[in-house]
């Protein structure tokens, strides 16, 4: 088995790969990028407030008629609004980082659904944050507010108020998506219609906060950040690059290491006796700081990892359960096996809880060797658990005429 069911109350699920490993189903083609600015002004979670701010979004298929469909999928540290699709279809683009998952009759049926993906706020891809002009004409740098899950939830909801919606079908999401999707259960409680919380915590663990201090001493330790002075110079790229590399290992497993690199060496089998890269480890995460490097900001780094250390869906309430008695909408709740970042008890915290208040939770824990990233890297195994709790929840759904339909291009 691939994965595990704590229930007994679905299909078959070996048909259901079947039906899902079909004709896989193509990409959503060329995409755009797209632009709001709201002049509100958010009030943040520590007091503060944004004057205003930009959110970075892109859309895929087609809302209906009664604006019943949406899907918003909020994404990890290191995404941002481009969930699927090229920009310019030339060849060597890579798609969107969910890619594989939206689609023609993929996990997120664009045939079904239409989904939306935006940059948080913090961000770096075309969102308001440290690297975006403040009122005085400079970049904002440190002097940005701090800003967590929940604030990034409330930037989010002007955006589905400007697309029109008034309640999501879905707010899906794994890692530090997952932790928004929660949010807004809690928050807008009224206008979820289902949570797919997908390889995350209801609350940041000691461990994991001690992992996101080494990455932001890091970036602190390299001359170049100037406390967040650098735009218009050098950046800390070698700060910013440890970071990752400490980040992307906690993303794995030993196993997967293990199966993926071993000992293996760069050159053969000689070792140089010098400080070279001789390991094919060495050398993937050296590869993967740089490639960070190159469309990161570090002090968003800096910012998002704080949001991730101060999320505790608790936070402002007594409880755990005391939060969660806002929730009114059905949970998917999956972990992974391998997961050492989020682990399966703390998923299985929050699905305790649920049930505890008696809310609809369907939870799977999926064996698999690849670590945290299993959630992205496991696409047959996700898209039969996620696509067919999707497709459950649509058959769910009053049989209503298709009427007119609005097109992506229109938003």
């Amino acid at each position: 088995m691939i994965f595990q069911d704590d229930t007994d109350t679905y299909e078959d699920f070996e048909s259901l790969a079947l039906r899902w490993r079909g004709e896989r189903f193509g990409s959503v083609g060329i995409v755009q990028k797209q632009f709001i600015t709201f002049n509100n002004t958010l009030n943040l979670r520590s007091g503060q407030t944004l004057e205003g701010f930009t959110l970075a979004y892109e859309t895929y298929g087609t809302l209906n008629e009664d604006r019943s469909n949406a899907v918003l999928i909020c994404h990890a540290l290191s995404g941002d609004s481009h969930a699927a699709g090229f920009y310019t279809g030339e060849k060597g683009e890579k798609p969107g980082w969910w890619d594989h998952s939206i689609g023609s009759g993929k996990m997120f049926d664009t045939d079904k659904l239409f989904v939306i993906c935006s940059n948080v706020i913090s961000g770096c891809q075309g969102s308001t944050g440290p690297s975006s002009i403040a009122p005085d004409g400079k970049p904002y740098g440190m002097r940005f507010p701090f800003i967590t899950v929940s604030d990034m939830v409330a930037a989010q909801r002007y955006l589905i108020d400007y697309l029109g919606i008034d309640k999501l079908f879905s707010v899906a999401g794994g890692s530090m998506g997952g932790m928004q999707a929660l949010q807004w259960a809690v928050d807008f409680p009224e206008r979820v219609g289902s949570v797919l919380f997908l390889a995350s915590t209801p609350r940041a663990s000691t461990q994991n906060i001690a992992f996101n201090e080494i990455g932001r001493q890091a970036i602190y330790a390299d001359p170049n950040w100037k406390f967040g002075n650098y735009y218009g110079g050098a950046i800390p790229a070698a700060g910013l690059s440890v970071a990752r590399m400490v980040g992307h290992i906690t993303y794995m497993s030993e196993k997967s290491l293990e199966e993926k690199f071993g000992r293996r060496t760069q050159k053969g089998s000689e070792l140089s006796y010098h400080f070279k890269t001789d390991f094919s480890v060495e050398a993937y995460l050296k590869h993967q700081g740089e490639r960070f490097v190159e469309r990161f900001d570090p002090n968003s780094y800096l910012y998002i990892t704080k949001a991730l250390d101060y999320y505790d869906v608790a936070d402002g309430y007594h409880s755990m359960n005391e939060a969660l008695k806002r929730t009114q909408c059905p949970f998917l709740v999956l972990t992974i096996s391998s997961d050492w970042l989020y682990t399966a008890a703390q998923g299985i915290e929050l699905v305790n809880v649920l049930r505890d208040l008696q809310r609809e939770v369907e939870y799977r824990h999926v064996e698999a060797s690849f670590g945290h990233d299993s959630f992205l890297v496991e696409v047959e195994t996700m898209t039969t658990i996620v696509g067919g709790y999707i497709d459950r929840l649509l058959e769910k759904q009053p049989k209503k005429s298709e009427g007119l339909r609005l097109e992506t291009a229109e938003h």
